[in-house]
């Protein structure tokens, strides 16, 4: 698989997202469900902690993929969902982290929400990924 960042302006890049990614040469897609701070089991986890959602969210998000034989270096697309945007701008880091540490800058699109399926979730992470 080829990767080549589209970026007609670099602010973003900057952020940690490229603004488009050109993907050839590659055979399979895996299309991820958004992954939120939920057990093995189904149940929520980390009430009101946004950092600790996001992390879990991020872990399952990596289960899904590596599933499909596949990491976050795959992701092409994500897709964050969260019911307080400025508070997870205070602990984004913690995504742009595991990110970084895959040296990956999928194209991002962040939406505010009223809420999540999951009553107590602040967080959502839906993937589109590549191989």
């Amino acid at each position: 698989m080829e990767r080549t960042a589209v970026n007609p302006v670099t602010w973003s890049v900057e952020l940690g997202f490229n603004q488009g990614e050109l993907v050839s040469g590659h055979t399979r897609t895996l299309y991820c469900s958004g992954q939120t701070a939920m057990s093995s089991d189904g149940k929520p986890q980390h009430e009101g902690d946004m950092a600790a959602q996001l992390a879990l969210s991020v872990t399952n998000l990596e289960a899904v993929l590596a599933e499909a034989d596949m990491s976050l270096a795959n992701l092409v697309r994500l897709n964050v969902y969260t019911t307080d945007v400025d508070l997870l701008f205070q602990h984004y880091g913690v995504l742009a982290g595991r990110l970084g540490a895959a040296r990956v800058a999928p194209s991002t699109t962040m939406l505010g929400v009223a809420r999540l399926a999951i009553p107590g979730q602040l967080v959502e992470l839906e993937g589109t990924a590549v191989a």
